[in-house]
This record gives structure tokens, C-alpha cells and sequence, in this order.
């Protein structure tokens, strides 16, 4: 277990660092060019550069890869709380994006189960000249199969956001896709298309005109920086300004305090396990890098993690049943503070059972706090800033995790005790910072 917390933390950085490149790119290209073209691309980076890492014979090919593939995920993720969000009715759009997060849960126990089914196994193992092909190079190709598959459908069956082609000015693209979902939901009911007119923000129309005019002008790197950036300069600016702040803060604090203790998990456990007592009470563990093969596996760990991923669905459901009566901002900071508390008991165990229970308990309850932030992050910015918006706060949220890694790697050995104080600290502050977030429940979309 030991083995596996200290080796894997290596590479944890270089995931985070793929999805900040690609969280706000794929944003701003989004609101650009389109929602459900970026998802299709964006989905096969991932997928196609994912099961290509999977054949790579060195090392650092395998990283190359492994980092273009993380681009594409930064990217899928903003992008499709948008696009999903722009379909959805205001007195369920609460209700179905915490539906829509709960696949994150259902991914994360997905990956777990399989790493625990397939890793361990060593009748995968076979060698292609000098390609050695084991049991973790099965797992990477099954890992990048819901990638390549999920494009494929967006391509063929799901159509443009109709929110997003009404702002940039395509009113017969939109009006079509608004009679593609009447006839879906009105399938087997005799009744008539209506007569509609539609409503859109001239101003925000204008200004996807004016850059896209400017696109045409544009020949210097200097300028398309610059105008790639204005999103960024729109949020800090006018009546968004003062929620982006905050915004900023949250995607900070959770990510950090989140991640850091995640990521860390097994070390925790690996710790009590040998100590029988606190999690940073002063243990020698013995060193990955002392010539210990990585087979056979532990299995242990992969157990531990399944059911880590397997506690957030009582946060899964529980968010979907009130969120629009309650709101995402109440839930988000109630959620964090709850959080904070569990962190801060988690130095106070003795034991590995209750080290997983509490673990469980943080996990469930922080779920709510991420889907409350998919919910309220989708609300609180317009349509031609929505995705962009959100693509530089996954962008910082990537950061900070990051940063809570690396910090928490750094003092786990020397003082166990100040990170965990340190992330319960932040997850308080992020709560607290929720309160001065607007209440958007079941508010129109702009």
C-alpha cells in the first residue's frame, strides 16, 4: 500500500497540469465556436491519445501522451455543464445537473473496479518485440473506451446547444433543434409544433459578432492572445465581478483541501496500519524505490479505493432530491463546512477502520459540495462566458490541487498534522466564502 501511495503521487502533478491546459482553451473555444463541436473533439483527444499511451514502448512517450490526453479532458469537463445546463428547464436544471455530476461518482467507481479487477492480474502479460505488455496497459486501453464512445454518440445523435445558437445569431439552427425535442417528447401525442418567436441578448450577440470579425483580422500572436483573454478581463469586470472573486476563492480552497487529501488517502491508511494509532503518529515506511517490484500488486488499496468512490452516492442522491428546493449556494457552503469538520476528526482516529470510515464520510459529503459548484457555476455567468468561465476555474481549481499535493507530500513525513489542519482550514473558508455568493435557484438562464 505504501508502495503504491508513494510512487503513484509522482504523476498526480502531470494529470492536474494536462486538465488546467485544457480546462480553459476548450472554455473559450466552446463559446466561441460552439459547445457540441468542442465536446466531440476534445473526447477524442482524450479517448484516441489515452489507448494510444497504452502502446507506448518508453517512457516518456507514454508521458507525451498521456498529456495530450489530459488536454482533452480539461476540456469535457466544463464544456458539457454548459451544454447540458442549456437544455434544461429552470425548476429542474438544479435536479439534473446533480443528476448528470453523479456519472463523475459512477466513473470514479468504474476506474476503481477495474483497476482492482484487471491490475492484479498477471495472465496479461505478453510481449510484442520490444513492447513489454502487462496487466496496467489493459486498464489504460479500457479507461480511454467511454471517451471514444461518448464522441461517437455526440457526433451522430445530440445536437448544438439551442441557447448557444440563439446568441450567436442562428435562429433556424436553433428553431430546428427546438422541433427535434418536441417531437422526441411529444412521440406518440398528436399535437403541433407551436409558434414561437425567440428572445436574445443583443449585447451578447453583438459581441460574438464583433469577435468573430476580428477573428477574420487577426495575423499576430499577440492579438489572438489578447483576444483569447478577454473572457477572463469580462469576468473581473461589471456586475460578475464581485461573484467571480468569490468564485475563485471556493474553486481554490476546496481543490486544494479536496485533492490534497484524496490523492493521499493510502498513505493514511498505510500509516495507521503500521502505527495502530494516528494517521501522523512518527512511522518508517519502507521506500518505494528500494528495488520492490510492482507485482505482485496489493490489492488492498484498490478495495479501499472502490469503496471511497462507492460513498459518494449517498451525496449524489441526496443533492439531487433538494437542490432546487434548497438552492446550490446554501447546500455549497453547509457542504464545506461539514467537510472541514470531518477533516479536522481525521487526525484523531486510531484505528484503519475508522481512517476508512471517516474517509467515506468526507468523500460523501464533499461530493455535495462539488455538484452545489456545478450547479451555481453554470448559473452565475451568460451564455457567451459561461464555458469560458468555467474552463478558468477548473483551470484554478488544477492549480491548487496541485499546489495540495506537492504541500501535503512535502509535510506528510515531517508533520502529518499541518496539512490536514491546513486543508480542514481552507474547506472552512470556502464555505464561509459561499455566503456571499448570489442565490441563483431556479433562475433564468442569460
Amino acid at each position: 500500500m505504501a508502495l503504491w501511495s508513494k510512487s503513484s503521487h509522482t504523476g498526480v502533478p502531470r494529470k492536474f497540469e494536462r486538465m488546467m491546459v485544457g480546462g480553459y482553451m476548450w472554455g473559450y473555444l466552446a463559446d466561441q465556436r460552439g459547445r457540441r463541436k468542442v465536446l466531440v473533439v476534445s473526447l477524442t483527444v482524450n479517448g484516441l491519445f489515452g489507448g494510444l499511451a497504452s502502446m507506448a514502448p518508453w517512457f516518456w512517450l507514454f508521458l507525451l501522451l498521456r498529456f495530450i490526453s489530459g488536454i482533452g479532458v480539461g476540456g469535457s469537463i466544463p464544456v458539457i455543464f454548459s451544454y447540458f445546463s442549456e437544455f434544461m428547464p429552470r425548476l429542474r436544471r438544479g435536479a439534473m445537473i446533480s443528476a448528470l455530476a453523479t456519472f463523475w461518482m459512477a466513473g470514479n467507481i468504474l476506474a476503481a473496479g477495474l483497476a482492482w479487477l484487471v491490475i492484479p492480474r498477471t495472465w496479461a502479460h505478453f510481449s510484442l518485440g520490444t513492447l513489454d505488455f502487462q496487466s496496467w496497459r489493459l486498464f489504460v486501453v479500457l479507461c480511454s473506451v467511454p471517451s471514444i464512445s461518448s464522441a461517437v454518440l455526440f457526433k451522430l445523435l445530440m445536437p448544438e446547444s439551442p441557447k448557444f445558437l440563439m446568441e450567436a445569431g442562428r435562429e433556424k439552427e436553433a428553431i430546428l433543434v427546438f422541433r427535434q425535442m418536441f417531437d422526441l417528447n411529444m412521440k406518440g401525442i398528436e399535437k403541433d409544433f407551436p409558434e414561437f418567436a425567440l428572445r436574445t441578448n443583443s449585447k451578447q450577440r453583438g459581441e460574438i459578432e464583433e469577435i468573430r470579425s476580428q477573428d477574420k483580422k487577426r495575423t499576430f500572436p499577440i492579438s489572438v492572445l489578447k483576444q483569447g483573454l478577454l473572457p477572463i478581463k469580462q469576468m473581473f469586470s461589471g456586475s460578475v465581478k464581485a461573484r467571480s472573486f468569490v468564485l475563485l476563492i471556493i474553486f481554490y480552497c476546496i481543490s486544494f483541501g479536496y485533492y490534497g487529501l484524496w490523492m493521499w488517502f493510502p498513505e493514511l491508511f498505510a500509516r495507521v496500519e503500521s502505527s495502530g494509532g494516528s494517521p501522523c503518529a512518527n512511522v518508517s515506511l519502507p521506500s518505494p524505490l528500494n528495488n520492490q517490484s510492482c507485482y505482485p500488486v496489493k490489492t488492498a488499496v484498490y478495495m479501499e479505493g472502490f469503496v471511497i468512490a462507492a460513498s459518494n452516492l449517498p451525496g449524489n442522491i441526496f443533492t439531487i432530491l433538494i437542490m432546487d428546493s434548497t438552492g446550490g449556494k446554501t447546500l455549497l457552503s453547509c457542504s464545506l463546512i461539514m467537510s472541514s469538520l470531518s477533516v479536522f476528526l481525521i487526525y484523531m482516529v486510531q484505528t484503519k477502520a475508522q481512517s476508512l470510515g471517516l474517509s467515506c464520510i468526507f468523500s460523501g459529503v464533499s461530493v455535495i459540495a462539488w455538484n452545489a459548484l456545478d450547479v451555481v457555476g453554470t448559473e452565475l455567468y451568460p451564455t457567451q462566458l459561461r464555458s469560458s468561465a468555467l474552463g478558468f476555474f477548473t483551470g484554478v481549481g488544477r492549480v491548487a490541487a496541485i499546489m495540495g499535493n506537492v504541500a501535503f507530500g512535502k509535510m506528510v513525513d515531517s508533520n502529518c498534522t499541518v496539512p490536514i489542519l491546513l486543508v480542514s482550514a481552507l474547506l472552512l473558508t470556502g464555505g464561509l466564502m459561499a455566503l456571499l455568493l448570489p442565490q441563483t435557484r431556479q433562475t433564468e438562464l442569460t
